[in-house]
């Protein structure tokens, strides 16, 4: 139990449903729709929705969407709604003209969005309710205004040169030139007016027709090869789920082309490793974890992409076997500097989680990528248009080498883990590369350690920044600090918090739902 002298918040226990999102807006939406007889399927979907009005650098219709759902009976669901390159893009065009790596912004590294079809496609299997309904509250917000929160207002504020350099982008989030300060009101109409379209008339009023014509126009005049073509071909995939066993759990992710599988190489690591056999402030705790999602990261940076280029089978990966191998390269007194990685960019996401009466567990995560994704508005229609393209690479014949409509190796990660066949934890940890090591921080501080979730979320993060450094928040003692210098890591203070965690445990045996949001955001877990 916590110290009630510090500050922190009690984990959410209710029964008849509960949602964690990464702000309060959202969350309300969900309990609203669960209160009106909606399922967790519908309460998402209109959660998502008002978190691309209220979180707008965050996530949008203009980015990507995965799920896990964990049906009542049991069966696991598993949905990729990532879009795709652009059919005449190609890794050669690019290196022919000198690049090196692809824009991590800008017209080249926008994908199709992938959203909008996944949230119709989960919706039409899955829901009780169409986007009429569920989109009420995004859209009263955009064309009404809604108050910018203190994390918003944060973050917004680092991308005004960005924004002020498009059109769209000026025009729709630099009111007065400026960005929007904390709790102010902003509006966001011309969203609201396509968010209502799509409310009519489903996604073929983002994929067709005039907000279609304008996203590929208003690429393709800044240089971009996004079409109308590619818009209309997008498709939402239902894929199988892979999973790993850790502590009496089976641990479930999404499969490639999503970096999910690293966090599940990662628990076997720790598996191997002991992790559970540590201190769980101490310096053995952290060097074991630290070096365990190096090695992972370095796997998944080699071999994730779209599965139709990968040259390697994902249950050979997530084999112990393999594990065993891998955890031959763990130095328990010092950090291995033969493990390479490349930079790991920043970028921006929205995860919720939503249990509804029946014990329907849905696993959501939207993103835009960066903040603001490519940092190029549509001017009438106001869609922010995600960067998801930065994450390919253009080294001939990698797995992940950019080419026409093909996805690209994917960072948000949905999690779900089920106990004795049942579903157990809803979770999620936002935070484009951080999100393997933020899943198995979290599930170890409850499996291993004993947390409720919202302790397992509250636990100091460390994690390594764009050139490898260790970058440590602010609860990371200074013993921790000084251990794992002498065992030859480099650390420095973290510029801002690690990722936001949202967090829902069922417990089959009390009836009771367990939830947990992260401090990080601006959210709240609510149920009732």
């Amino acid at each position: 139990m916590r110290n009630f002298d510090l500050p922190g918040r009690s984990p959410v226990i209710a029964e008849n449903g509960m949602a964690a999102t990464s702000h309060p807006l959202a969350t309300a939406t969900a309990l609203s729709v669960l209160k009106d007889g909606g399922n967790a399927v519908d309460a998402a979907i209109a959660a998502a929705a008002t978190l691309a009005v209220v979180e707008p650098h965050m996530t949008g219709i203009g980015g990507d969407c995965f799920v896990i759902l964990a049906e009542p009976d049991s069966s696991l669901h598993g949905l990729n709604g990532s879009g795709r390159a652009p059919a005449g893009a190609n890794a050669a065009w690019y290196r022919e003209r000198g690049f090196t790596d692809m824009p991590a912004t800008g017209p080249h590294s926008v994908t199709v969005p992938g959203a909008i079809k996944a949230w119709e496609v989960l919706s039409q299997r899955f829901g009780t309710r169409g986007f009429d309904r569920l989109f009420l509250d995004a859209i009263r917000y955009a064309e009404e205004g809604f108050a910018i929160h203190p994390r918003v207002a944060r973050d917004w504020a680092r991308y005004a040169s960005e924004l002020a350099a498009d059109e769209g982008g000026a025009m729709h989030y630099l009111p007065n030139g400026r960005t929007p300060p904390v709790f102010a009101r902003h509006r966001l109409p011309a969203l609201g007016a396509t968010l209502r379209q799509i409310a009519e008339r489903g996604s073929v009023a983002f994929y067709e027709g005039e907000v279609a014509t304008e996203i590929a126009r208003t690429v393709r005049e800044k240089g971009g090869f996004l079409t109308e073509e590619d818009l209309a071909k997008v498709s939402a995939d239902w894929v199988d789920p892979i999973t790993t066993a850790y502590r009496g759990h089976d641990v479930f992710e999404i499969p490639p082309s999503g970096q999910g599988l690293t966090a599940l190489i990662m628990l076997n690591l720790m598996k191997q490793l002991g992790a559970d056999r540590t201190s769980v402030d101490g310096t053995d705790r952290w060097h074991l974890m630290i070096e365990a999602a190096r090695l992972a990261y370095a796997v998944r940076d080699s071999h994730i992409a779209d599965p139709a280029s990968m040259n390697c089978d994902t249950r050979d990966l997530l084999d112990l076997a393999y594990a065993r191998a891998l955890a031959g390269g763990f130095l328990q007194e010092r950090r291995n500097d033969r493990i390479v990685l490349p930079p790991v960019p920043n970028s921006d996401t929205v995860y919720l989680c939503v249990v509804d009466r029946d014990r329907r567990a849905v696993s959501f995560i939207n993103s835009l990528y960066s903040g603001f994704g490519s940092r190029i508005v549509t001017p009438n229609s106001g869609v922010v248009l995600q960067n998801r393209g930065a994450c390919f690479t253009l080294k001939k014949g990698h797995p992940n080498e950019l080419a026409p409509a093909k996805r690209p190796m994917h960072t948000i990660i949905p999690g779900m883990a089920m106990k004795a066949g049942k579903p157990s934890y809803a979770f999620g940890v936002m935070g484009g590369a951080y999100q393997p090591m933020g899943h198995a921080l979290v599930l170890s501080n409850m499996l291993d350690f004993g947390m409720d979730p919202q302790q397992a979320i509250d636990f100091p993060r460390l994690f390594w920044g764009e050139d490898g450094t260790l970058e440590a928040e602010a609860g990371i003692p200074a013993g921790v600090r000084e251990g794992l210098a002498a065992k030859g890591h480099t650390l420095r203070d973290a510029l801002g918090p690690w990722g936001g965690a949202q967090l829902i445990a069922i417990d089959h045996e009390s009836g009771f739902l367990i939830g947990g949001s992260d401090p990080r955001k601006d959210g709240c877990a609510l149920g009732w």
